[in-house]
């Protein structure tokens, strides 16, 4: 589908409507599912169809309360839809829900058509997607790999036109991770933006809520909507940003592909007058051995999951179920060194980073995985998990916000490739500037 503000232009000339917008959307989905696709957990047809109706009647009335207004969005299975079974992506919890989450009611009051619900990892707890319970969705660009996680259905839906942009939360890079490996757009802002109440949490202190979408425009629209806040997000001129670049952590190990795009691109914002400064973040090496018991996401998970766990843990996914119980490892003492060293991790990215306009990585460290590989071996599951999130997850732990932006256009053959640029806790309103000013440098033709 066209962009959010493209699609609103032609519902606002006539020259198309919700309905014929939900129904091409509808058909897709009924295509993809009729192929074996898993992307949608469930498809609210009927609804959908009404409530295209609808907005079409209040658009000719003279109401039309946004950009987004009649246009087909999915919500990933973790938020609460009135009347709906929120499961999360497992088959150890179900919830039916008596209200939206409010992230899910200001995408309806917004005037969004909600199309379904989308595929996930369980309880969100991977970047990688893999979900034995519903299926795994794959990268557009390769079915025989994997579209990332843990937001991997919602991804799936916009890649492929079967929503305009989708809801997703992000706990270590699961917007952004998504996004990367299936060609989109996706912006984590910082977490207390956007309210986390009626959405399965995974770890308190780092899960946010953002989008997946086209173009860092339609990031920035949906994040006005989800957010409430009307933040400036004009490009801002290329010419004479200052962009930071470590080696630290973030930009080792990376696979070829990735090494040779990403400093393509830098190359490129340097022709077009950016100054690329590279430098050194040393401390980073440290989280490692921070997180070294599961770090911040087990000790809160298993909060959450303790009670369930003893009850249902043949249900869950045994990977996820083995993260999970690695909370319980931790003590009061521990919790609290986590936090403090969360603290110290954050005031030393402030003087790092006070310098620059933004700090540009690539946005994870790998191409898409191969699916089978991941099935085939917990070894190989767990530790290319690890390398997926390394990057994004960055982010999530200095309380920062990030938008990743791909590098490499849909249709050719590559496998793609995405560059992340990232600001610390409220800087939201610059790094959606930076990030118009990098897509218009970089977004592949």
């Amino acid at each position: 589908m066209k962009p959010i503000r493209e699609l609103a232009a032609d519902l606002a000339a006539g020259r198309t409507t919700s309905v014929e917008l939900v129904e091409q959307a509808l058909g897709r989905i009924d295509d993809y599912r009729q192929a074996g696709g898993v992307a949608y957990v469930s498809v609210d047809r009927d609804v959908a169809l009404a409530a295209a109706r609808a907005s079409d009647a209040a658009r000719l009335a003279g109401n039309v309360p946004s950009l987004l207004s009649g246009l087909p969005v999915s919500i990933k299975d973790l938020f609460d839809v009135q009347g709906q079974t929120t499961t999360a992506g497992s088959k150890a919890f179900e919830r039916v829900a008596t209200r939206d989450a409010p992230p899910v009611a200001r995408l309806r009051a917004a005037g969004a058509v909600l199309l379904g619900r989308t595929n996930m990892s369980e309880f969100a707890f991977s970047g990688l997607g893999l979900n034995p319970h519903y299926g795994t969705p794959t990268c557009p660009a390769d079915s025989a790999r994997v579209a990332g996680g843990s937001t991997s259905g919602g991804a799936v839906t916009v890649a492929l036109d079967m929503a305009v942009a989708a809801l997703g939360t992000d706990t270590g890079g699961s917007v952004r991770i998504p996004s990367a490996f299936c060609g989109l757009t996706g912006f984590k802002p910082t977490a207390r933006r956007v309210s986390l109440m009626g959405a399965v949490p995974l770890s308190g202190s780092l899960d946010s809520v953002g989008p997946l979408a086209r173009t860092v425009d339609c990031c920035a629209i949906l994040d006005g909507i989800l957010t409430g806040e009307t933040l400036d997000t004009e490009a801002l001129p290329l010419a004479g940003l200052r962009f930071g670049v470590t080696a630290d952590l973030v930009g080792g190990d990376l696979d070829e592909e990735v090494e040779h795009a990403f400093e393509q691109a830098l190359q490129k914002l340097q022709s077009a007058g950016a100054r690329i400064e590279r430098f050194a973040f040393p401390e980073l090496l440290e989280l490692a051995d921070i997180n070294r018991g599961g770090g911040l996401v087990a000790a809160e998970a298993w909060h959450w999951h303790r009670g369930l766990l003893e009850k249902k843990s043949a249900a869950y996914d045994q990977r996820v179920a083995a993260r999970i119980r690695r909370g319980s490892l931790q003590s009061a003492a521990d919790y609290i060194d986590l936090l403090d060293a969360r603290r110290g991790m954050i005031a030393m990215a402030q003087h790092r980073l006070r310098a620059f306009d933004a700090w540009l990585m690539p946005t994870v460290a790998t191409v898409p995985p191969l699916l089978a590989a991941l099935e085939a071996d917990d070894a190989t599951f767990f530790s290319t998990n690890a390398r997926v999130l390394r990057n994004p997850s960055v982010i999530n732990f200095l309380d920062g916000c990030a938008v990743s932006i791909p590098l490499r256009p849909a249709g050719t053959g590559q496998l793609p490739v995405a560059l992340a640029a990232c600001g610390l806790a409220g800087q939201d309103s610059q790094i959606l500037r930076v990030g118009r000013a990098l897509e218009s440098a970089l977004r592949p033709a």
